[in-house]
C-alpha cells in the first residue's frame, strides 16, 4: 500500500480509538460492490448522447475528479451549469435508471464482504449503509448483495439536510442506530464520503478500488484497504478485539 507521507498517517494500521467497537457503517457504490465501472459507462454513453465535451467521451480521470461519490444535484451543477435544474435531473434521473439495468445484471460485492459481515453478525455490532446514491440505487444493490436483513438502516443523503462531504448523513445514522462516534468507525471508498465520516467524528477505512490512493490519504482516512480481505483490516479488528480482552482483564 502507497500511503501519504502527511503526519496524520498513523504507522500502523490500526483503530485503537473505538475500543470497544459497537457499531460499523458503510458506504455502499465503491465500497460494498465494485459500482463505479457501472456509473463510469452510463455517463459516458449518455453524456456522448446530448454533445456534451462537443461529443468527445469523458475519461475515467475526469469521472473521479468530477463525479464518483457526489450527490447527484452537486453533479448537475458541475456538468450542466447553463441547463435548467429540472432538465439536468431528468438527465441523471434517466442515467440512474440505465446503471440500475446494468447493476441488475452485473453488481457483484467487494471480495471479502460475505466474510466480514459475518463477522459483524457474529458479534452483535450494529450496523448501518449511508449513500449519497438515490434510494432506488440504493435499495437495489443492497439487496443484489443479499444484504436486505443485513443492515438495520439506511441513510440516503438526499433526504438528509445535506448530503455528504457534509457529515450529516453519517450523525443520522449514528442516531438511527443509538451509536456513539467514539466506538464506531466507517468503511468509505471516494474522497466525498471520507470527509463525511471524518467530520462525523469517525475514523475511515479507505477502500482503493478504484479513487487514487493519494486522494482518499489526504481526505484523512485512517489507512487504506485492498478489499475486506485486506490482512491489514484483519489485523485491525484482532487489534480491536485484544483491545478490550485486556481492559477487561485489567478492571
Amino acid at each position: 500500500m502507497t500511503i501519504s507521507t502527511d503526519s496524520h498517517q498513523a504507522d500502523k494500521c490500526s483503530l485503537p480509538s473505538v475500543a470497544p467497537l459497537k457499531a460499523i457503517l458503510f458506504d455502499i457504490d465503491g465500497t460494498l460492490c465494485d459500482s463505479d465501472p457501472l456509473h463510469y459507462f452510463a455517463f459516458r454513453e449518455m453524456l456522448q448522447e446530448v454533445g456534451f465535451n462537443d461529443g468527445v467521451p469523458i475519461s475515467e480521470e475526469f469521472f473521479i475528479e468530477n463525479i464518483s461519490g457526489k450527490h447527484n444535484e452537486d453533479i448537475c451543477h458541475i456538468l450542466f451549469p447553463d441547463w435548467d435544474l429540472k432538465k439536468s435531473l431528468k438527465f441523471m434521473d434517466d442515467k440512474e435508471a440505465m446503471f440500475r439495468r446494468l447493476a441488475s445484471e452485473q453488481l457483484k460485492p467487494v471480495s471479502g464482504l460475505n466474510k466480514l459481515c459475518k463477522w459483524i453478525k457474529d458479534r452483535g455490532l450494529k450496523r448501518a449503509a449511508v449513500t449519497n446514491a438515490p434510494r432506488p440505487n440504493a435499495e437495489l444493490m443492497i439487496s443484489i448483495l443479499g444484504l436486505s436483513d443485513f443492515f438495520e438502516t439506511l441513510v440516503v443523503g438526499s433526504e438528509c439536510e445535506r448530503a455528504k462531504p457534509f457529515p450529516d448523513p453519517y450523525l443520522e445514522a449514528l442516531k438511527a442506530l443509538k451509536a456513539s462516534p467514539n466506538h464506531s468507525f466507517v468503511f468509505e471508498d471516494s474522497v466525498s464520503g471520507i470527509k463525511a465520516g471524518v467530520a462525523a467524528g469517525m475514523p475511515v477505512v479507505g477502500l482503493t478500488t478504484r479513487n487514487p490512493e493519494e486522494l482518499l490519504s489526504k481526505a484523512w482516512a485512517t489507512f487504506l484497504i485492498k478489499d475486506f480481505e485486506d490482512p491489514k483490516l484483519w489485523s485491525a479488528l484482532s487489534d480491536l478485539e485484544r483491545e478490550v480482552i485486556g481492559a477487561d482483564i485489567t478492571a
